[in-house]
């Protein structure tokens, strides 16, 4: 990933596996967060169970879920959903980074020379996290599947024994386009959280590399992966929740507006940023892990095509 329009100092497939190796190892580090995530978002309001009594919710906060998870259904259960998410990482992770500095170079041309411009940035960004997401929804589809699966009352039977019992039960009782269930808000949330993460990191990248004292290190892509987590988990919560929803419980709603309205009807409009703790602490985290590997496998397999 470059700042200027200067030609890629790795090849297409170098970059895709840098990234791809990257955002996989980041998932394993974090998905216990975005587990404890999805459970919060997919929790209604307290409902009345007797007269007028009030069930309080079961999940309360990032380290309350990932505590009640583990205590009710084990350990494990915090990495359920992993065998697809590292799919969807293959595929997204690896597509999404891949794609943007050729996308960057087509917005700008060839001929351009200096920096980018953030408007570019960003507009290459989100058409490289909309491609990527519209190749990747199935993957996405089965980890919300199974990760919401702990949610079903005890003793209530499984729909799925694992990732590949999930995608072939999917196919043969929705369909095949069952597996791009929920494609609209996704490709809006992962097109604007892609836009938030590559364009902000790359920004503050360039931003922090022309202030004296600041290399290209580790201590330059740590901060620059910090501030791309924050601005995606800000703008991204609200189409988050709306996908995650639809994606768990797609008979629910009629369409992505619906699951809007209903959510902000039924919810609030807070309902919108619920699980914001875990997904900032898990997006920030996953973006320090996956750029600060990405950065140094891109060195790794550099040295490797320049022998």
């Amino acid at each position: 990933m470059v700042a200027d329009n200067k030609k890629p100092d790795i090849s297409f497939a170098g970059t895709f596996a840098s990234s791809a190796f990257s955002a996989c190892f980041a998932e394993i580090c974090t998905i216990p967060l975005d587990t404890a995530k999805v459970r919060l978002q997919l929790q209604k309001k307290g409902v009345a169970v007797a007269g007028d009594v009030v069930a309080l919710p079961k999940y309360r906060g990032m380290l309350g879920t990932v505590a009640t998870v583990a205590r009710e259904e084990g350990l494990s259960a915090l990495w359920k959903g992993i065998v697809p998410g590292l799919h969807r990482q293959c595929l997204y992770g690896g597509l999404r980074i891949a794609l943007y500095d050729p996308i960057k170079t087509l917005y700008v041309g060839n001929d351009f020379v200096g920096d980018v411009p953030l408007t570019k940035k960003i507009l290459a960004a989100l058409t490289t996290g909309a491609l990527a997401i519209t190749v990747a929804n199935p993957t996405d589809l089965v980890k919300v599947r199974l990760q919401a699966e702990g949610k079903l009352p005890p003793g209530a039977p499984r729909r799925y024994s694992g990732a590949l019992n999930a995608y072939s039960t999917i196919l043969r009782q929705e369909g095949v386009g069952a597996l791009w269930t929920g494609i609209g808000p996704n490709i809006a949330r992962n097109a604007i959280i892609n836009a938030a993460e590559l364009a902000s990191y790359d920004q503050v990248k360039q931003t922090l590399l022309k202030i004296p004292g600041f290399k290209d290190n580790v201590v330059t892509h740590l901060f620059a992966g910090l501030g791309a987590g924050f601005f995606a988990v800000c703008i991204g919560s609200p189409v988050d929740v709306v996908k995650s929803r639809m994606m768990g419980d797609s008979s629910a709603y009629k369409s992505t507006i619906d699951c809007f309205v209903k959510t902000l009807k039924n919810d609030g409009p807070l309902a919108f940023y619920k699980g914001f703790i875990p997904n900032f602490g898990r997006l920030g985290s996953w973006n320090v892990i996956m750029f600060l590997t990405f950065e140094q496998a891109k060195k790794f397999l550099k040295s490797i095509e320049s022998k």
